[in-house]
């Protein structure tokens, strides 16, 4: 099998992709009200910090990634069930990003059409996409990059004349109580997730790569999402924008300038799949590659396709309703995903240090 190897830019790009993913669709901060757009600049900081710990492990071990750097760090048995933990959050998480898109094309656009069909094609893609392995979805979304951004500049431009400065207003009214909040759960989702690259990273071209693309990549995409929030509640007002499934599709959905740029919320549905598409991919393909490290396989595009079957499954039955499903990602994920997004990767990283040193020390004595 040939060496996958992609480029800082490309690595950027992946990022940016992944944490844009579920959250443009159902936005994030929950809980800021009109002051989201802090929260997520807030959670946007503590990925950044996040990043660093994320960023150092892949640095200490090259071209490996953290299932490599557990086994390594751990030895057989406990590194293994690492990574049995590290393998059900990539796919639980597949599954849940999946169900997200199959809920927000069933509400927005086919209410008739069955759960699965929408769910289904999505999956399909995505294990073609996992099969064709990290280097060519790097290729892929270097170019779709492009595209998303123009989308979102024009419709961040176009919602100017739908904007009114009283909804922001006045600042911090309810203190900082529901700012925190939402910035812990800003933080989690889906700034915390990029946990899940250390699972395709090892492909990175350069050895420092990672302190490039893993800042860059969270501070460009925090800022759109920053962005969003504030046009969401400058759009919508806070209390539309919180009892509102998809508040950044309706919020474009308003946009009438001069009766000719309308329905743009249709080409923003195109980038969200998009996004979501590279989100899910990226999920499978760490799924994959830790079940593969367990059964001592070479390559993991072998076991792509039944783990993308299972996903299917469980995003049909994680949730009974989208009520649940806003439920979840809004209240029970923050808790449920802190352990394998800022605990696990600590003691990873401390142990990792400590391993490096004790060699080093080994070394200098031979």
């Amino acid at each position: 099998m040939n060496k996958e190897v992609i480029s800082d830019k490309q690595g950027i790009t992946l990022t940016i992709l992944f944490i844009w993913g579920s959250s443009l669709v159902i936005g994030s901060g929950a809980g800021a009200k009109r002051e989201v757009w802090l929260a997520i600049l807030m959670g946007m900081i503590g990925g950044l910090l996040l990043s660093l710990i994320y960023a150092r492990m892949l640095y200490l071990f090259p071209q490996q990634n953290l299932f490599d750097i557990v086994i390594h760090v751990f030895g057989k048995y406990m590194g293994g069930c690492i990574i049995v933990l590290y393998s059900w959050f990539a796919f639980h998480l597949g599954a849940l990003v999946l169900r997200n898109f199959g809920e927000f094309i069933i509400t927005v656009a086919l209410p008739e059409t069955p759960m699965m069909v929408p769910t289904a094609l999505l999956c399909f893609l995505c294990i073609w996409a996992s099969k064709e392995g990290v280097e060519v979805l790097g290729r892929w979304g270097e170019v779709f990059i492009v595209f998303l951004g123009l989308i979102m500049i024009s419709t961040l431009s176009f919602s100017t004349t739908e904007m009114n400065i009283n909804n922001i207003r006045p600042f911090l009214f309810e203190g900082w109580g529901p700012v925190l909040k939402g910035a812990f759960s800003s933080l989690t989702f889906p700034f915390g997730e990029t946990v899940i690259l250390l699972m395709v990273f090892s492909c990175l071209k350069r050895r420092n790569s990672p302190f490039k693309t893993y800042p860059a990549g969270i501070l460009i995409a925090g800022l759109v999402l920053t962005a969003f929030g504030a046009r969401n509640i400058l759009v919508l007002g806070s209390e539309k924008t919180a009892a509102i499934y998809f508040p950044s599709y309706l919020a474009v959905s308003r946009i009438d300038v001069a009766e000719i740029f309308t329905r743009l919320e249709i080409v923003v549905s195109v980038s969200f799949i998009i996004s979501g598409l590279v989100k899910i991919s990226i999920c499978l393909m760490a799924a994959s590659r830790g079940l593969a490290k367990l059964a001592g396989l070479e390559d993991y595009r072998f076991l792509v396709t039944p783990v993308g079957l299972l996903m299917l499954n469980l995003s049909y039955f994680v949730y009974g309703s989208i009520m649940e499903m806003v439920e979840w990602a809004f209240k029970v994920w923050n808790f449920y995903a802190v352990p394998f997004q800022v605990i696990l990767p600590i003691i990873i990283w401390i142990a990792a240090e400590m391993k490096i040193r004790t060699k080093n020390n080994k070394e200098r004595k031979t």
